[in-house]
């Protein structure tokens, strides 16, 4: 806020005695040096100096040039204390708290910006200094459990009379003034500023210049503009002065935050000290501004000072032409840039909003987004971040789970290549602007099994085997779908006793696994030529010999058969006990004796 026409001194400073003292007890306090108004303007900003007749407009600043409080640090700093013993006293009280709130939002923004634009370098002094200048740190940090200023703070109409003459840009909407605009907030954004710089930092759906976490963002923001490095002297100045373009402001400030670099405190909120001595006054100011450059008046010289009149000449004289003066060229403010990040009011979907697949397989549309400003013109220049969520093992292209993009001319961003791994089910691609916290642009993405809508046998058909061995023949089944061959596909075997009534069988042959149980069941998975293949030696013929199959379905509708054969082992007759050869028999049994004779 721009300093009051004609009003320069601060409070306590009642002559110029007092107040050279005053800057010199500053100074030797180590305060920021007061910085003369430059005679060609060389830093690009109009500045205003003590003399001068007239201000610019507050077009193009963030206040309007509207007054600001003028009260200087305490010379005891909160780093060195007891340094200001017997000085003169340049301000009303001040102290090194800030209300707990207010220095939140401050930090906050440091954080978020110096993660979005880290060669600013801004400092959260910065934002303390022009808080506590442009209204008292929310008036010594009254804000409600949000970080809104309660009541709202107004600065004055901006009418002219003393100040800038803004007519009204927001319909009353932020400053509840429909004839003329009015500084608002803790950071007094002017409502025609606000509409491009208002942020949503603390993520309630608004963007208030009254909540002291969206001011101080806006704020950041706006110094932070046209590629300025904060820690840069020139860029500094350059930055304070585009917030409100006059040169007591800027001393003003800088002596703020280097006090607040020596050291500070948290207090509760609406417990710190009330503003005092504003740059008008508070009365609102006494003299209009003019719209155009005011012409100049003549003078009547003090006694003894006027210049002696130039001889007259003879006639036929030639009187040498006067070469005109060149006023000094003020050059204009650069209109500060904002950046692309904070330009962007909604990510969209553009294509691609349901994505499917198979496993193993590529999706074949990509996630795309578009990044628009309010206006609905499209944003470049944005990192959008594209994230994977949910139970997948899909994949982006170099197997990641997340990855960042920047949009093109037509605010466009499309993710990389994604890939779904053998985990089907659904899962979320998820867009968002880094360093922002729009509403996501979501993607659905469902992964399905691979298909074949026919299974046809090649070879081995049929399969038999002797009851108690295995089989040695091996089976090869082709898959396709549609025509084409399907890799990748599971196939499910079943050993059945028929083909009409296809149930699994409780004996016969079996699969032999990898860990040498044997099941009835088993699942296979077609090459990258589509063919599966069971190899001897995995089947094995059981015990119990007669006619099997082997039921083959796949996921699409493929199915076939193959036939096993389990025989008997082959039987043969016992071989017949040897009889005794003729050859060498025993002699004959004698007969009975007779009884003798008598």
């Amino acid at each position: 806020m721009a300093a009051n026409i004609g009003h320069r001194l601060r409070k306590g400073a009642t002559s110029g005695v007092v107040m050279a003292a005053a800057v010199a007890a500053l100074a030797a306090s180590q305060a920021p040096e007061t910085i003369p108004p430059a005679t060609d303007n060389t830093g690009g900003d109009q500045a205003i100096g003590a003399g001068d007749s007239t201000s610019p407009s507050g077009d193009g600043s963030v206040t309007g040039d509207s007054p600001y409080y003028t009260a200087l640090p305490p010379l005891v700093t909160p780093g060195k204390p007891g340094t200001g013993t017997n000085l003169p006293v340049i301000t009303g009280p001040a102290e090194a708290g800030i209300p707990a709130s207010v220095y939140s939002a401050y930090k906050r923004a440091e954080l978020s910006i110096r993660s979005t634009d880290p060669d600013c370098n801004l400092p959260w002094q910065l934002l303390a200094g022009i808080g506590k200048v442009e209204s008292g740190q929310a008036r010594g940090g009254r804000v409600d459990a949000n970080g809104t200023a309660s009541p709202p703070i107004l600065g004055p109409a901006l009418n002219g009379v003393g100040f800038a003459k803004i007519t009204d840009t927001d319909g009353g909407a932020f400053d509840g003034d429909r004839v003329h605009d009015r500084a608002v907030g803790p950071m007094q954004f002017i409502p025609s500023t606000w509409a491009t710089w208002g942020q949503d930092a603390n993520s309630d759906g608004k963007k208030d210049p009254n909540n002291i976490y969206d001011a101080a963002q806006a704020a950041g923001l706006y110094l932070c503009a046209n590629d300025r490095n904060l820690a840069l002297k020139a860029d500094l100045d350059q930055a304070i002065l585009s917030y409100n373009r006059s040169r007591e402001y800027l001393n003003t400030v800088l002596s703020w935050v280097a006090f607040y670099e020596r050291g500070t405190h948290q207090i509760p909120d609406g417990t710190g000290v009330l503003p005092v001595g504003r740059s008008d006054n508070g009365t609102g100011g006494n003299r209009p501004r003019p719209t155009t450059p005011l012409p100049t008046v003549p003078t009547t010289p003090a006694p003894g000072t006027q210049k002696p009149k130039p001889p007259k000449t003879s006639p036929g004289t030639v009187k040498p032409p006067t070469v005109p003066t060149k006023p000094p060229v003020t050059p204009p403010v650069t209109p500060p840039t904002l950046p692309a990040v904070a330009r962007v009011a909604r990510l969209v979907v553009v294509a691609n909003e349901e994505l499917t697949t198979t496993t193993g397989s590529a999706f074949t549309g990509f996630p795309r987004v578009a990044a628009f400003d309010a206006s609905g013109k499209p944003v470049s220049g944005v990192s959008i971040r594209f994230e994977i969520f949910g139970a997948t093992d899909s994949r982006f292209a170099g197997g990641t789970t997340s990855a960042t993009v920047t949009t093109g001319s037509a605010g466009l961003a499309t993710s990389p290549a994604l890939r779904a791994g053998e985990k089907t089910g659904s899962f979320t691609v998820r867009a968002t602007v880094v360093g922002r916290t729009l509403s996501a642009a979501q993607f659905a993405a469902t992964v399905t099994e691979r298909t074949a809508d026919t299974l046809s046998r090649l070879a081995g058909d049929p399969l038999s085997a002797v009851s108690g061995t295995s089989f040695t023949q091996q089976a090869q089944v082709k898959a396709t779908d549609k025509g084409a061959l399907a890799p990748g596909v599971t196939v499910t075997a079943v050993i059945v006793t028929s083909k009409t009534d296809p149930k699994e069988s409780t004996e016969g042959p079996s699969f032999k696994t990898t860990d040498g149980t044997t099941v009835r069941t088993l699942t296979f998975k077609t090459g990258p030529d589509g063919l599966l293949t069971i190899a001897s030696g995995d089947l094995l013929a059981g015990d119990k010999a007669g006619t099997y199959y082997i039921q083959l379905t796949a996921p699409g509708g493929g199915t076939t058969f193959i036939d096993l054969t389990v025989t008997a082992p082959a039987t043969t007759d016992p071989t017949p006990e040897p009889t005794p050869s003729d050859s060498g028999s025993p002699e004959a049994a004698p007969s009975p004796s007779t009884s003798p004779s008598a």
